[in-house]
């Protein structure tokens, strides 16, 4: 019954994925346009207003609750996907995950390389290597979908794989690496939200009216631990049930999933792309950026240290019979696929807001956009032409 259902989960996840990507892509320029416009001091005004009680800390601006609270739910789609493919999808078995997970290391050290090189001894650049680590899998899966029919499936299959590998580890640099002053309280609060979610679970709990309340729980006691905030959706999406019980038609993971992701897709991810895209592109902006050496080594990170990575650790495990290339998908292919995980959007925007100040991100956002429009661009191309050489 599980084998099944798998080919239905993975095409409503491509579909929805897909039109997040336009969603995405439609926000963000939306913002850029808003930012570059005569009312630009009106985003500035609505980003920045802050909303919430002053209890528990949850007086935040705008742009914080997409951050912090909008992207806990994308987090949270992303951790149901991830236990998925652990436990019965594509990273289940060593033959499925090796090269995914070798390349998605790969596409994640090279341009982390890359980026410190760079951007050595500039200010913040002892984080700022982390912003061209994340492949968005939205971005990336909307172009191959838009430009990619004649591709075989085993390239969705490796994109999506490599990135809830790149996710995984995206996470893990955000729980370890932008952790500040640890607070024990909160944290043992939400060890036993945590604990009382996994409870429920075993117990076959279905009602939301004990889930949600457990989940805001857990979400505003990571929030005042120190730990990031989205870790806490990561964590929740994790400790859900992904196998059937005898009779179940689907586990409690894929009807969290069916429910949440268009909402994440649709409007939480949006939301945030609107609130962290906005950023200057006039001539000062631009020249601003052609002399940053930090955002120079976003650039050269996102479009060329992560098909390099993708691409040299995939051929390289394949070769020397580490992992075996995914049936029908030629070494062409697999680079337009690599060239497509240089789109680096909601996670890497992410991450620049957290390793940089307001200044210094605004620039390497503008670098991120950029390099995922070029990245995109040059996949695109890349997809088409491998369609017309197809007899």
């Amino acid at each position: 019954m599980i084998s099944a259902t798998l080919p239905s989960e993975f095409t409503r996840y491509l579909r929805t994925e897909t039109f997040g990507g336009v969603v995405l892509v439609m926000a963000a320029a939306a913002a850029l346009i808003w930012v570059n416009s005569p009312a630009a001091e009106s985003y500035t005004a609505l980003r920045d207003a802050e909303l919430g009680p002053d209890l528990l800390h949850l007086r935040l601006t705008v742009g914080t609750w997409a951050q912090d609270g909008l992207l806990a739910v994308f987090f949270f789609v992303a951790g149901l996907e991830l236990k998925r493919e652990l436990v019965i999808g594509e990273l289940s078995t060593r033959d499925k995950a090796v090269l995914p997970v070798l390349a998605a290391v790969g596409g994640v050290i090279t341009p982390a390389l890359i980026c410190l090189a760079v951007g050595w001894g500039s200010p913040g650049f002892e984080k700022a290597w982390s912003i061209p680590m994340a492949t968005d899998i939205a971005f990336a899966l909307g172009v191959l979908a838009l430009v990619g029919s004649r591709i075989p499936s085993s390239a969705r299959v490796f994109l999506l794989a490599l990135a809830v590998v790149d996710d995984l580890i995206a996470i893990a640099v955000i729980a370890v690496v932008f952790s500040h002053g640890i607070q024990v309280a909160p944290l043992a609060v939400a060890t036993v939200g945590c604990a009382a979610y996994t409870y429920a679970q075993h117990r076959r709990i279905t009602t939301a009216l004990f889930y949600l309340p457990v989940a805001i729980v857990v979400w505003i006691a990571v929030l005042n631990s120190g730990v990031h905030a989205t870790v806490a959706g990561v964590a929740l999406g994790l400790l859900t049930r992904v196998r059937t019980d005898p009779g179940e038609a689907v586990a409690p993971a894929g009807r969290l999933a069916h429910r949440i992701q268009p909402v994440s897709a649709a409007i939480c991810v949006p939301v945030f792309a609107l609130f962290a895209a906005g950023v200057s592109v006039n001539a000062d902006a631009l020249s601003r950026l052609g002399g940053d050496r930090i955002a120079l080594g976003i650039a050269l990170g996102l479009l060329v240290g992560k098909p390099i990575g993708i691409f040299g650790t995939s051929l390289c495990a394949i070769r020397f019979g580490i992992a075996a290339k995914p049936s029908g998908l030629r070494h062409r292919d697999l680079l337009a696929v690599c060239i497509l995980g240089g789109i680096g959007f909601t996670v890497s925007l992410l991450l620049a807001d957290l390793s940089l100040d307001q200044a210094d991100a605004a620039t390497a956002k503008a670098a991120v956009l950029l390099s995922s429009l070029g990245a995109s661009l040059l996949g695109a191309a890349a997809l088409i032409r491998r369609g017309r050489r197809m007899p």
